[in-house]
């Protein structure tokens, strides 16, 4: 059974999965992919303001995608706030439609560990392999693996993986996790400086990708992950510094402006 969402509006699905955000996503054709989210395999299409999730039913929807896409959230209201903006406006205008997806946190936290002095390419493959490895086998297709499956391992069982000095983070990570010394449901609420200490308890875990699992795993959205090119974005096309009335919404805004300086050529100097 297909289920199918019009009137969908301010989302463009093939930006918003390829823009860097998340990395267990696959490209069909255009406006056709196919991932897995929450140890749940997904196909879905969009064809101009329609979705249609293959293969889900109503309370799937409910229970996973809708949030995991963050369907609830008015968009066009919040893009027309960054339009009266003149960099996020050029931004929106080259790039319309990154929305910032709501991931799970276990997973995000890994897979940003494993982000580190790497391109996208090969994040997905390392995530890939951590899964296929390591990841509860749901017919076709693996789930990410539980803390406490990784917590099991030591650093020279993800040789597999090949992810180098990043296995020892990944797995103190899962320790720390499964064991209650970093508890990640209080991080949706709690004070932001707090949270990132919390997270920058783990081995590998600095101010960086605390930010990006936060933003991407926490919905924690006025954070703004900075990595070489947003320090760029920043100088270059905000020298007074980011706006404070659209700080609540940074990391929204931030994921625009990141897609916009690595593909507009001139958008920021290098």
């Amino acid at each position: 059974m297909d289920f199918m969402l019009s009137g969908v509006r301010s989302f463009n699905l093939d930006l918003t999965l390829d823009c860097g955000q998340c990395f267990r996503w696959k490209k069909l054709s255009p406006g056709d992919w196919e991932g897995v989210a929450y140890g749940r395999y997904l196909r879905i299409s969009q064809r101009g303001d329609t979705l249609t999730l293959h293969g889900t039913t109503q309370e799937e929807f409910d229970l996973i995608w809708r949030g995991y896409f963050d369907l609830d959230r008015d968009y066009s209201e919040l893009f027309k706030r960054f339009h009266r903006n003149p960099p996020l406006r050029k931004a929106l205008d080259f790039a319309p439609g990154i929305r910032v997806l709501r991931q799970e946190p276990f997973e995000t936290l890994c897979s940003y560990i494993l982000s580190q002095h790497n391109n996208i390419t090969r994040i997905k493959g390392l995530v890939s392999r951590l899964c296929e490895h390591f990841g509860e086998d749901c017919g076709g297709y693996y789930a990410f693996p539980a803390p406490e499956a990784l917590a099991a391992l030591s650093p020279d069982d993800l040789a597999p993986v090949r992810c180098g000095f990043r296995a020892k983070y990944v797995i103190d990570a899962a320790k720390k996790v499964s064991s209650g010394e970093i508890a990640l449901a209080p991080l949706y609420t709690q004070n932001l400086d707090d949270a990132r200490e919390m997270l920058m308890r783990i081995h590998g875990v600095g101010r960086k990708v605390s930010d990006c699992v936060l933003l991407y795993g926490f919905a924690r959205e006025q954070c703004i992950p900075e990595d070489v090119w947003v320090k760029r974005i920043l100088s270059q096309l905000y020298p007074k510094g980011f706006p404070k009335y659209l700080s609540p919404w940074g990391g929204i805004a931030q994921v625009t402006l990141f897609h916009y300086a690595r593909n507009c050529e001139g958008a920021v100097s290098k």
